[in-house]
Parts: structure tokens; C-alpha cells; sequence
């Protein structure tokens, strides 16, 4: 018996059975159960994750559930991991990454450069606010909690003109057709790991990290590696605004690194290549390159 620590909301429950799906593939004598349970992120939905401590709030439940063993991994979404697991915890693994950007979401425009000014668009995203007001500084941005079921009906509600979802997301839940506009790295670069799904597993669960194996994604995981070093060295979380997306082709990996802040509007960007078997290496030299350019300094004016 294998059990999944799961969070109740559609997404959560959608990825949690996709992983169950793959595990069944490789091991169809295995059962597993699914141990569904509410976390504190998912608990308050009047406030900004930035300012109630960030999206760890939505793992330390199911991180105790496997303490208190009635639980064996977790999945998440990559971008909620924080770049630093409690003590005793790891990835076991990562999967292969479903699209990885933004996605404009209206019932009455196409796209970013349909809305009329003062527009009203909704985001709870520090990342995502400060690159649309990059790309459209006249435009209003609204608060924006829930899951996706919610954030989709607040639109069709009226409350919002377009409201900014990740792809994957819509994608994993059937309302591709929700998306008008698919935001590009040069508007609206990624979260860390966005798009790719993780398994938090013990440190000393050999038995297990070993069945997870052949989930593992090599080049996703690279590539997440890359990205989660970056944000590791700029210390980031969720109350600053901090892109990135690594590629990679043949031996090759390139990140692209985004810092900003929501006050000052400003937006410090870089991208680099380096090598495919170092991404530990590559996300740290971005990270520093962006702190050479006044990173630090956007970072702690938040």
C-alpha cells in the first residue's frame, strides 16, 4: 500500500491521480490510496499569499502527514516548493513539464493588448503583477485567491475584465478553451517549476524513493534544477517577484532570470547558457549576475 497526500482542490486532486495513473503503469500489483487533506493556504483566501507566508502553506500539512505516517510522498506543483524542503524531506522525483506559462484568460478580449485602459485584471502573483504592469502600467490589478473553479467563476461573475492563470493548470483541468492568450517568456516569465509536478518523500525512505524512479523526467528535472538554484541563491519566495525558465537542447541549458519589484515597477532581467550536467551551477551564476545588477536591492524594498 502506497498512500498520496493530496490537498482537496480539483488541480491537487487532478495531479495526485495522474501520479497514482503512472505508479499503477509501472506497478499495476501496487495499491494506492489517495489521503486528501486542507491546508492553511487553503484556508484563507481574503489575503495574499506574499503577505501570510508564502506558498509553503499549501505543503506543511501533507509534509505532517507523512511524519505522522499516514502518508508516504506528496505531489505538488513545483512552483509551491519552496527552494528549501524541511529537514528530512527531498524530491524523489519530477515529472515530465506540462506548458510552463502564463495564460490570459477573458471573456471579452483576446488578449493583453485588447484591454481597454483601467481594465480591471485579477492576480495574486507578485511575479505576474509586476511584468503586466510592465507591459501595461494602465491597467487596474485586483486580488485574485482561490483555486482555478473559483478564480474562472470571479471572472465569469463579472468581478474581474481577464484575470492571469497558469497554462497547465486549465490545461490539467479541461479549459484549455479558457485560454485567449498564451504569455510568452518576454512578457511574463514562469514561476520556478511551473507547469512540472514534484513527489516529496521522506530522506530515509530508500524503498520508496527507489519505486519513484521511473517517474523521474531527466530533462524537466534539469531544468527545474536550474531554475530552483537561482531562486535558492536570491533566497526567493513568495513575497518577491521572481521569474525564471530553463531549456534545454543537447547538452545544452539556457535560464532566463527575472527579479522585480511591485512599487518601483522595475524589472531586472538575464539569460545565460551553460552546461546541461550542471544546472546547479548555471542557476547560480544567473542569480548572481542579477544581483550584480541590483537584485538585492529590488528584493528588500518588497
Amino acid at each position: 500500500m502506497l498512500r498520496i497526500a493530496t490537498r482537496k482542490s480539483p488541480l491537487a486532486l487532478w495531479q495526485a491521480e495522474f501520479v497514482k495513473s503512472r505508479l499503477e503503469h509501472f506497478y499495476p500489483e501496487l495499491k494506492i490510496e489517495l489521503v486528501k487533506m486542507t491546508t492553511q493556504g487553503d484556508k484563507i483566501l481574503d489575503t495574499p499569499l506574499s503577505k501570510i507566508g508564502g506558498k509553503n502553506l499549501f505543503i506543511k500539512e501533507l509534509e505532517i502527514g507523512m511524519i505522522e505516517g499516514r502518508a508516504d510522498i506528496a505531489v505538488h506543483s513545483m512552483k509551491d516548493v519552496p527552494y528549501e524542503l524541511p529537514e528530512g524531506f527531498v524530491v524523489g522525483a519530477i515529472l515530465e513539464r506540462e506548458n510552463p506559462f502564463d495564460a490570459f484568460v477573458s471573456n471579452h478580449f483576446n488578449s493583453i493588448t485588447d484591454l481597454p485602459i483601467g481594465s480591471r485584471v485579477g492576480s495574486c502573483s507578485l511575479r505576474r503583477i509586476v511584468q503586466l504592469k510592465a507591459l501595461r502600467p494602465d491597467l487596474v490589478i485586483l486580488d485574485l485567491r482561490g483555486n482555478v473553479n473559483t478564480r474562472l467563476q470571479k471572472l465569469d461573475d463579472g468581478e474581474y475584465d481577464a484575470i492571469i492563470l497558469a497554462c497547465s493548470g486549465l490545461m490539467r483541468l479541461g479549459f484549455e478553451d479558457r485560454i485567449k492568450q498564451h504569455l510568452n517568456a518576454q512578457q511574463s516569465l514562469p514561476a520556478v517549476g511551473q507547469g512540472a509536478l514534484g513527489i516529496e518523500v521522506k530522506e530515509n525512505d530508500s524503498q520508496i524513493i527507489k519505486l519513484l524512479e521511473p517517474l523521474i523526467h531527466k530533462k524537466t528535472m534539469d531544468e527545474v534544477s536550474a531554475e530552483r538554484a537561482m531562486n535558492a541563491s536570491l533566497q526567493g519566495g513568495c513575497s518577491v517577484a521572481i521569474g525564471a525558465y530553463a531549456t534545454s537542447n543537447g547538452s545544452e541549458l539556457n535560464l532566463r532570470g527575472m527579479v522585480g519589484n511591485v512599487d518601483s515597477g522595475k524589472v531586472i532581467r538575464v539569460d545565460e547558457h551553460g552546461d546541461l550536467s550542471q544546472p546547479k551551477d548555471l542557476g547560480e551564476r544567473v542569480a548572481n549576475k542579477l544581483l550584480s545588477l541590483g537584485a538585492r536591492k529590488l528584493l528588500s524594498g518588497v
